[in-house]
């Protein structure tokens, strides 16, 4: 019955998924996809505001970038505690309590939202929309949870992706009410109700999985394992960028183009909106051509888009910067369905590497890949901070964001260099008898 603890749960059996499985799995989803979309969208709530935040707030767009910076701060380190939440205290249960503390940030927003209002307050008001951020990391574990792993790239990918779009559809939310005349607590007023309205879903049709438990084992594993560190700089290339930018872009626009903010509204919104939905075709290609392969490529392809945004800025084209620009956001959706894709086969393959084979190796993947993405999803998650503190100090110094984006530029080409490094470069084969040889480590197919 929804909404009350599942003792037993077995998605990997067929008859069991067939006769019940799949349909609560699927309500689960759905209700887990909305929590999550309204989550992402209360986290980037910040890049809309500033657009708000004429002369008369008194705060220069250095002071507006410390501030979007801030709530992608706090969303990147509260992922963690988010991992274990769920099998802690249920799924159903978290996702509740994860979709109602999104009202605090959004009242204290249109509590605060005017002229006068100290810079302090405004700050420690976007910190708090960092609670949005956190929803991803506890969403993915929970579904991860209900389905066979058949499904799990479609189930993911699909509560993924919706998540994301939150932030396209608060920006359109925003373009919305700043064309119609509105103020900041209009576009607050929007949310409020819908928040609400997750957290009763979420009470009312999702469940919790008593065979869920935190695996803290592995979770230390996990920690002291390269990999997990190696793919967290890599995710910090994809996914910081895709939520850095989608917090920077309005404000760029504005900063260095001179947009209003009903012209940067108007564009701000398409380039997470693209990135978001090509997400699962990163993640496609990277199953049918091998993450590592789309990954490297990908951040060639960054890094060329990254070289035409700088040569756009110098040449203060506004065209050629925004449509570089959002060619780069849907770069970063690419990567972010293949770096994910990823981090389960490399797993696999350390396990097969020590002599696990078939359904142990499976097994041994899933359960690090699994304890390794929230980590991997905070410390991505921290590439964000990293942007708007780049942008902050370009703008700054120079008054344009073109030394940050020199900045990314080679961020793109050691993330290239290690991609290829790690997990593409043919390792020696190393010279012993035959009947010494272990297994070869190989990633070229993760």
């Amino acid at each position: 019955m929804a909404g009350r603890w599942i003792e037993q749960w077995d998605p990997e059996d067929e008859t069991f998924w067939e006769a019940k499985g799949e349909r609560i799995a699927r309500r689960n989803l759905a209700f887990s996809i909305l929590s999550e979309h309204i989550g992402f969208s209360i986290w980037t709530l910040w890049s809309v505001m500033v657009l708000f935040m004429g002369p008369e707030y008194g705060i220069d767009p250095a002071g507006k970038f410390f501030l979007v910076a801030m709530a992608t701060l706090v969303g990147a380190f509260i992922r963690v505690p988010y991992t274990f939440a769920v099998a802690r205290f249920g799924g159903r249960n978290w996702t509740i309590i994860a979709a109602s503390m999104l009202l605090l940030p959004t009242v204290a927003a249109f509590l605060v939202m005017k002229p006068g209002t100290s810079y302090t307050t405004f700050m420690l008001v976007a910190m708090l929309t960092g609670v949005g951020g956190g929803n991803f990391a506890s969403s993915m574990t929970n579904i991860n949870s209900f389905f066979p792993l058949r499904k799990k790239g479609w189930a993911l990918g699909l509560n993924a992706g919706g998540g994301n779009i939150g932030v396209p559809v608060v920006q359109l939310a925003g373009l919305a009410v700043i064309g119609a005349s509105g103020g900041p607590r209009v576009l607050l007023g929007i949310y409020i109700p819908f928040i609400a309205l997750s957290a009763i879903c979420a009470a009312l049709f999702m469940d919790n999985l008593a065979p869920v438990k935190n695996d803290t084992g592995a979770s230390k594993e996990a920690v002291k394992d390269p990999h997990t560190w190696i793919m967290s700089f890599l995710y910090i290339g994809t996914f910081g960028s895709f939520i850095g930018y989608s917090f920077a872009f309005g404000l760029v626009l504005q900063t260095q183009f001179g947009r209003t903010p009903l012209q940067a509204a108007s564009i701000t919104f398409i380039g997470p909106l693209l990135g978001s939905l090509i997400r699962p075709v990163g993640g496609w290609l990277a199953d049918r051509h091998g993450g590592a392969r789309i990954t490297v490529w990908n951040f060639l392809a960054m890094g060329a888009a990254t070289g035409v945004v700088v040569l756009a800025s110098v040449e203060k084209s506004l065209a050629l910067f925004t449509t570089a620009f959002i060619v780069l956001f849907v770069l970063t959706g690419v990567g972010n369905g293949s770096t994910y894709k990823m981090i389960p086969g490399i797993f696999q393959a350390k396990a097969i590497a020590k002599g696990m084979s078939g359904e142990a190796a499976a097994a041994y993947g899933r359960r690090l890949s699994g304890a390794s993405m929230g980590l991997i999803g905070a410390v991505g998650a921290l590439g964000g901070l990293g942007i708007n503190l780049a942008f902050r100090q370009s703008f700054l110094t120079a008054g344009t964001g073109t030394s940050a984006f020199v900045a990314f530029l080679i961020f793109y080409a050691a993330c290239f260099t290690v991609t290829w490094a790690v997990y593409l470069r043919r390792p020696a084969v190393a010279a012993q008898p035959v009947a010494e040889a272990k297994p070869q480590l190989s990633y070229a197919k993760v």
